[in-house]
């Protein structure tokens, strides 16, 4: 029986662990509980959100220095929001230039 209710404890907690945090909404406490967002940026985020609420993610990519699209990516996998939003990356034909070597992709 303890067994069981530990398990039930255990499995709740880690369904917990994962929470989405709104940008415009998050204390510096949620922030940092983004993996890759430390004090520092955290700080910058709330300094920037004091002069007016993040309008999408490109707003919080131009306004909070250390924020561009690939932490944006990152942050938005661990959860982070703006405005209840998921970063979307580039639209297609937007892509990183191939290696050296590579094919380039075939177009639509």
């Amino acid at each position: 029986m303890i067994k069981q209710l530990l398990a039930v404890l255990a499995l709740t907690f880690a369904g917990s662990a994962f929470a989405a945090a709104d940008v415009n909404k998050a204390s510096a406490a949620e922030l940092d509980g983004i993996k890759g967002i430390g004090p520092a940026l955290s700080g910058r985020i709330l300094d920037e959100r004091k002069k007016g609420a993040f309008k999408d993610w490109n707003d919080l990519m131009a306004r909070v220095k250390g924020v561009k699209e690939g932490a944006a990516a990152k942050y938005s996998k661990e959860g982070l929001t703006v405005n209840g939003e998921a970063f979307k990356t580039a639209a297609a034909g937007n892509e990183k230039p191939a290696k050296a070597g590579e094919k380039p992709a075939a177009k639509k």
